[in-house]
């Protein structure tokens, strides 16, 4: 009877545990894409663009044969307090310039002075020491172009690294 019942609580004790649901190793919701999904089929005066931005996922720490995960926020920025913008696609490449995922290839808007991110988990090291992102954008006529920045962190213990880059047109 006691071993029954202590199996019957261990079985209680497991099924009752909220066990976590897989995690993705990039943080995005399509969710907030979708939402944001817009048509400027009919908006035709708008100047096009593309931005460059370098990404860690990785750095070496020591040396060339020892790197160390990163965390990395993409961060999509309307610098315009006046004008919505529209971001097309965002496209992310490995240290060898090989796709790794496309985050959306359809229009959406950032309302003035908004902002959007792309997380790049700390264990999502697909990216390596040198990934990179390709954005293409439109803006209307005379509006400030969107600003792409990349921050990218990690802790271990007491201690800490953090460092930025900053997005550059390329076309």
């Amino acid at each position: 009877m006691k071993t029954l019942f202590t199996s019957l609580a261990a079985s209680l004790l497991f099924l009752g545990c909220d066990l976590e649901p897989k995690k993705e190793i990039s943080s995005f919701n399509p969710e907030n894409w979708s939402k944001r999904k817009i048509d400027i089929s009919q908006k035709d005066s708008l100047d096009h663009g593309k931005s460059y931005l370098s990404i860690y996922s990785q750095i070496y720490s020591l040396s060339e044969h020892k790197t160390h995960n990163l965390t990395a926020m993409v961060s999509m920025r309307n610098t315009s307090d006046q004008d919505t913008i529209y971001l097309l696609k965002a496209e992310y490449f490995d240290t060898h310039g090989h796709p790794i995922r496309t985050y959306f290839d359809y229009p959406l808007y950032l309302a003035p002075m908004e902002t959007t991110e792309i997380i790049i988990d700390e264990v999502d090291i697909e990216g390596g020491t040198g990934s990179n992102f390709i954005f293409e954008w439109k803006i209307p006529a005379n509006c400030p172009e969107p600003m792409f920045e990349g921050v990218m962190n990690s802790t271990m213990g007491q201690q800490g690294i953090s460092f930025t880059t900053q997005g550059k047109r390329i076309k």
